[in-house]
């Protein structure tokens, strides 16, 4: 096998199948040419689809995996049939240190479960969370975590997210020094529980780190481009997501049916055709696909389901600058410079993929 760097797709995960995911690897393959890509799945059927893709097919390797994760599997059940399923078998190749990334489509709740058990957590973490990048009025993307791995944190855990974070925003917005902010329900000093009062005063201390604590965010600033990392818990992070997520569809139909509600707005909207595009492209969540499980020893990447071809590239690019970068030794370093100035731990609540 040459020298490159692998990053290995669950071929048979997302709700297009197969097709749309040998699509969007192709198209990732023309950016990242020096990476080979591991298909996992089905043999046969990834065979015959790699007949539209001949490019791919001499860039990639095909590893058999004879059973998929269903979207409606419970994780403890997708657990049991891991050695077997496509999602399983990808993130194996991570953990035998074969590809430096995997990336799925499929079952979130399963693809976090199989992975803290395969990868487990790297030292000083006690609890991996799931990151994204959101679109902003800045110059950059919005780094925000945890979006659901966790639906309960304390101030350890939010600390621990914001090195993890801010060595995310450094990877893939090239920043020096990001700025970190904790998502709070109001930004004087006295808002929010102990736990986010705790971890901003243990944030303020960390002035040794390579990022610059803001302070507290609150829930309508999200998008406007103050900060570079946005620090909550995991049941507030995904209200907070799917909350932007609806507005951005709301705002898209609501412009939608005004264009159309006279021959005047028709007019309007031809004039105004390339601004709205504009903004189309820059809602649109194929632009910004693929969340990241930090704190794994090995990255795992989330694909929306719904992702097309596009959508499937851009995850995969994530995955192929984050192995170039060496996402997790950055984290690793930043995160022995902040655990002697850490309080001990205390009982870890449970994650979403415990309750399962």
């Amino acid at each position: 096998m040459p020298e490159r760097a692998w990053i290995a797709v669950d071929a048979m995960g997302g709700d297009d199948g197969l097709a749309v995911m040998l699509a969007g690897v192709a198209r990732a393959r023309h950016r990242f040419d020096d990476m080979g890509f591991f298909l996992v799945g089905d043999e046969s059927a990834i065979r015959d689809g790699l007949k539209a893709h001949p490019n791919l097919a001499q860039h990639s390797e095909i590893v058999h995996a004879p059973e998929v994760v269903g979207s409606s599997d419970k994780p403890s059940q997708a657990i049991r049939r891991a050695k077997v399923t496509s999602m399983g078998v990808a993130i194996d190749l991570v953990k035998q240190k074969r590809a430096g990334a995997a990336v799925s489509s499929g079952n979130t709740g399963a693809l976090m479960a199989m992975a803290k058990l395969s990868l487990r957590t790297m030292p000083g973490i006690d609890r991996p969370a799931l990151a994204a990048l959101l679109p902003t009025l800045g110059d950059n993307d919005v780094v925000m975590l945890d979006l659901g791995a966790n639906t309960e944190c304390d101030a350890r855990n939010l600390v621990q997210f914001a090195v993890m974070g801010a060595a995310y925003a450094r990877t893939t917005m090239d920043l020096a020094s990001p700025r970190v902010a904790l998502l709070n329900i109001g930004s004087e000093d006295m808002k929010g529980t102990d736990s986010i009062r705790d971890a901003a005063q243990a944030l303020r201390r960390a002035d040794h780190l390579p990022l610059k604590f803001t302070g507290f965010i609150e829930g309508d600033r999200l998008s406007r481009g103050d900060v570079d990392v946005i620090v909550c818990d995991g049941f507030s992070g995904n209200i907070a997501l799917k909350t932007a997520e609806g507005t951005a569809r709301f705002v898209a139909d609501l412009l939608k049916r005004a264009f159309r509600s006279s021959v005047r707005s028709k007019i309007g909207f031809l004039i105004s055709k390339p601004a709205t595009q504009l903004l189309r492209e820059h809602l649109d969540p194929n632009n910004h696909n693929g969340a990241v499980f930090l704190g794994l020893n090995g990255l795992v990447l989330k694909s929306h389901g719904s992702a097309n071809e596009r959508g499937v590239a851009t995850a995969i690019g994530a995955a192929a600058k984050m192995v170039r970068d060496d996402l997790t030794r950055r984290i690793l370093d930043d995160l022995g410079s902040v655990e002697s100035r850490m309080p001990a731990p205390t009982p870890s609540p449970r994650s979403t993929a415990d309750a399962a």
